[in-house]
């Protein structure tokens, strides 16, 4: 009778840890995911209440967004997965924007920036662009690698270097701080031109465009040397410097090559926005970071695909614009989307002490 007690009792205390192991699943599940289910929750409730939200062009809208967004996002992702940041991202964007729509102005418009000077070709003007926003992630990059600094402090460092530079750039010429307006047709047709309709709502190009950034971040971060490197730096510096991992030189390509992600945003935010000034960009890497974070790019370093980059920009815009679809208020989105930043953070940060 004890032999059929003792497993009795055993088989009742196996069935209690079972049911708690299945109730920490399901309560780590909801946690992890809080984002995602959150995410359907708003899609469906904006749907009851404004059924044109799922409509063709509500959603090529969203995905026009998206595009746009994607490549400060997979450049800033770099930096996470360096267990950094960097705030001087929007202002990369505004600086490169303001240089691209002043290098492209039509020949016909009246407060040309640059007088006579003909548009340069889009190619070069994109050259530019991105060795503006390289050289601006080579700093970052160099003064986070070579003296030890935080990237926050580099960054937040930077952000204001180079406001002062698009402050001084958006006077010269007898500009006076005035809007850059007027490009030039070609521009406008490169970038916000459409090829293909769908129910009759045009993509716009630069959604093509944004597929081949993410296809070659994609390859950058998976299957080159560099990727691998990164990764490593990520999750144990000291381990990859052991390891043979040239520290140093892999900090300042990654945040060199987010630079010149910024630089690609800022070209295709000239042509998108059509006016210019020195706010654009304002506060664009704060959804750029919270959109890493909800798609698993982690602070803690070492972590996070593009996949997930991308899914996280998807979410944020597709959250905001229902926002706006329910007519909240702009003072009520800004609260918004920090607590999003927040609790993305938090959930992060509870991901990491459940791993560890």
């Amino acid at each position: 009778m004890k032999a059929i007690d003792n497993i009795k009792n055993r088989y009742a205390a196996y069935q209690e840890l079972e049911s708690r192991d299945k109730v920490t699943f399901w309560k780590e599940s909801l946690m992890n995911n809080a984002m995602y289910i959150l995410l359907v929750l708003v899609v469906i409730y904006t749907t009851i209440q404004n059924p044109r939200f799922l409509g063709i062009s509500s959603i090529i809208n969203i995905v026009s967004l998206v595009a746009a967004n994607i490549p400060i996002a997979c450049g800033i992702a770099g930096c996470i997965v360096l267990t950094g940041t960097d705030l001087s991202a929007g202002r990369v964007v505004g600086l490169t924007a303001c240089i691209s729509a002043s290098l492209l102005q039509s020949m016909d418009y009246a407060t040309r920036m640059f007088g006579d000077m003909k548009p340069l070709p889009i190619p070069v003007v994109i050259l530019v662009v991105i060795a503006v926003g390289g050289v601006v992630g080579w700093v970052n990059g160099f003064f986070v690698a070579k003296f030890g600094l935080h990237p926050f402090i580099v960054t937040l460092a930077t952000q204001l270097i180079v406001y002062g530079i698009l402050l001084m750039y958006v006077m010269i010429n007898g500009n006076n701080g005035q809007p850059l307006s007027g490009l030039d047709q070609s521009f406008k047709d490169f970038v916000t031109g459409s090829l293909l309709k769908i129910g009759g709502a045009p993509i716009p190009n630069y959604v093509w465009y944004a597929v081949i950034v993410v296809i070659f971040m994609w390859y950058i971060w998976n299957k080159t040397s560099f990727g691998k490197n990164m990764f490593a730096v990520g999750s144990n510096p000291e381990a990859a410097n052991v390891s043979g991992v040239n520290v140093a030189k892999t900090t300042i390509l990654v945040h060199t090559l987010a630079g010149a992600m910024y630089g690609i945003t800022g070209f295709i935010e000239a042509a998108r926005i059509g006016s210019n000034s020195a706010n654009t960009g304002f506060n664009y890497e704060c959804d750029a970071i919270a959109a890493c974070v909800i798609g698993g790019v982690s602070f803690v370093g070492g972590t996070g695909k593009i996949s997930g980059v991308v899914l996280g920009v998807f979410v944020l815009r597709i959250i905001f614009g229902a926002l706006i679809f329910l007519s909240i208020s702009q003072n009520w989105q800004y609260i918004i989307k920090g607590v999003i930043i927040l609790v993305a953070c938090a959930i992060d940060m509870r991901k990491y002490l459940v791993r560890k």
